[in-house]
């Protein structure tokens, strides 16, 4: 639900209920867009959130714990200078506008003002700005003189409302009528429902999309058909109903949900709404679920991207490591050549481009062709061809084991691009992005000082089946705890030829049913490179016929005594 003004006037109410007379104690800024408000009420202590976000731009107060900025910006800061211990006097909507303003009486030892925070709710053009006596003392986004604009906001201009959008308010009916009247005359067809909540949202200022067919749908159900609420004889025509649904309509809000998922927010019953205690409840646990599933299809679009970047390098790596093993193939046929030479030296002279002789290594008595250089003697030909044999030879044993540690390199970067796949919650990229920082893939940030503040262990994804406990790793770091804390006899189970959550089925000293095993195996084919397959093939065995070996990268492991199982590894299936 975008942010228009009929919500904003419930939700305007709400908060001036609340906050007047409470007194700001703190202000920081979590992001460039968002800012955070702690006030204190007289019976307790609430969070404002005042946000510019272009997608997310609201006024409402929130339970959602965020890290401020480790240095707050300069607006911030200009706030904490004017708004600190500042009481709030009021909370209103400019008009009918999505325009939000706090009315604030701030004192300090030597004075006392009157300022108002000015919170315009405009999309991409949302901006908080701080005004005292119709002065700009400060703005989130500022302009210039010298920007293409055309209102100025900076320290010190007068400040000027935005240019109101060229629609009717919903106040004024006679105009909402001569608008219908024009609507109507350049149309064609019967009028539906969906059109003509269409030409609300697209008439009247302040109401989105939804809130007009709700409008419609109201206005139906009062004046008995759609037709005639195009009627002037109707109880409540459409260009009426519009203002009293604005004002009159109770705030009974809901959050819509679907699949488990909350999807939207209203200041009224929907189908599919689960009711809320309050408009900013509603708004703020929309509005955190988006966030939090934006921030998370961020990060995990970083951490695939730089994984990517580095699979890219090893295998450019791994290709010219390839193409020198190839050169260095040819080795042994540089011996021969020198070796031939060397023993029909007396039939040769100088000059000479090639030369072709008895090849006595080849078991059909071939002959061989060899290309010599003009410049140089016989002999210096077979020390050419001995000392590129010889060359040849260390760059083979040079190239072996990096060819076999960049082939490592790949299938460990292409184990963790396996986990970011099936990553579902910021916890699951939390230890990844740890992990690639210390394998210096991603760049090490800069460390901001937390007192008394520890850092939580990741937990592992939990389940259970016929009273045994599964635990699944969500990455490489997690996979090697998770063999730390097993027992010998616990069973350990992996993809066979995919990169795979280690799972441990928890055997606690007796015996894991055939049924609890099948569970693991899927849970263990879900959470692998083969999600969304049919018969993936999963090895189980004891923990104790799991090794790790000596200088291996994280979660890389061999086992014996095996057996394998073959589970579907499609979500339904778990």
């Amino acid at each position: 639900m975008p942010q228009d003004a009929f919500h904003i006037r419930r939700s305007v109410a709400e908060l001036n209920a609340l906050l007047v007379g409470g007194k700001i104690n703190r202000i920081s800024q979590v992001n460039k867009d968002e800012l955070t408000f702690i006030v204190y009420t007289g019976k307790s202590t609430v969070k404002l959130i005042v946000s510019a976000n272009a997608s997310n731009a609201r006024v409402c107060l929130s339970t959602t714990e965020k890290e401020p900025l480790a240095v707050a910006p300069n607006f911030c800061m200009l706030l904490r200078k004017h708004l600190q211990n500042a009481e709030i006097r009021a909370v209103r909507q400019h008009e009918f506008e999505r325009i939000v303003e706090i009315d604030l009486h701030c004192t300090t030892d030597f004075s006392e003002s009157d300022r108002t925070l000015v919170c315009e709710l405009m999309g991409k053009y949302s901006n908080v700005v701080l005004v005292e006596k119709g002065t700009v003392l400060g703005a989130l986004k500022t302009t210039s003189l010298v920007d293409d604009t055309h209102r100025i906001l900076f320290t010190g201009a007068k400040y000027v409302y935005p240019t109101p959008q060229d629609k009717a308010s919903p106040l004024d009916s006679e105009e909402i009528l001569k608008r219908l009247k024009n609507f109507m005359e350049n149309r064609s067809g019967d009028l539906d429902k969906e059109t003509l909540a269409e030409f609300v949202f697209g008439a009247v200022s302040g109401v989105a999309l939804p809130t007009a067919r709700e409008m419609v749908k109201r206005a139906e159900k009062e004046n008995g058909s759609l037709a005639l609420c195009l009627s002037p004889s109707a109880k409540t025509p459409i260009w009426k109903f519009v203002g009293a649904f604005c004002l009159n309509e109770p705030n009974n809000p809901c959050v819509r949900v679907e699949k488990g998922v909350i999807t939207d927010f209203f200041a009224f019953p929907v189908d599919g709404g689960v009711a809320t205690p309050s408009l900013c409840k509603a708004q703020d646990e929309f509005y955190t679920k988006r966030e939090t599933k934006k921030g998370f299809d961020d990060k995990k679009r970083r951490l695939e991207s730089a994984v990517k970047t580095q699979i890219k390098k090893i295998n450019k790596r791994l290709q010219e490591c390839r193409e020198k093993l190839c050169e260095a193939e040819k080795a042994e046929e540089n011996r021969v050549k020198g070796e031939l030479l060397t023993a029909n030296l007396y039939a040769m002279e100088k000059g000479l481009r090639f030369v072709e002789l008895v090849n006595w290594y080849d078991e059909a008595g071939g002959k061989m062709k060899i290309s010599l250089d003009p410049l140089l003697s016989p002999a210096k030909n077979a020390q050419k061809y001995f000392k590129l044999y010889n060359k040849q030879k260390r760059a083979k044993e040079i190239l072996l084991p990096r060819e076999r540690e960049d082939e490592n390199e790949l299938s460990y970067a292409e184990s963790i691009l396996s986990f970011l796949a099936v990553a579902e919650t910021d916890e699951d990229l939390k230890e990844i992005e740890t992990e690639l920082t210390e394998a210096g893939v991603l760049r090490a940030q800069k460390a901001v000082a937390k007192k008394n503040k520890k850092e939580t262990p990741i937990p592992f994804r939990e389940y259970e089946h016929n009273g045994k406990k599964i635990l699944v790793g969500r990455n490489n770091l997690q996979n090697e705890r998770l063999l730390k804390i097993a027992s010998p006899d616990d069973i350990w189970l992996h993809v066979q030829k995919y990169h795979s959550s280690h799972v441990i089925i928890f055997a606690e000293g007796g015996q894991v049913c055939d049924e609890t095993l099948l569970y693991g195996a899927k849970l263990c084919a879900y959470y692998s490179q083969a999600q969304g397959g049919d018969k993936i093939p999963v090895d189980y065995c004891k923990r104790k016929f799991v090794k790790k070996p000596k200088g291996s990268k994280a979660g890389f492991v061999t086992y014996t005594d095996y057996k394998t199982v073959l589970v579907n590894a499609r979500l339904e299936e778990n």
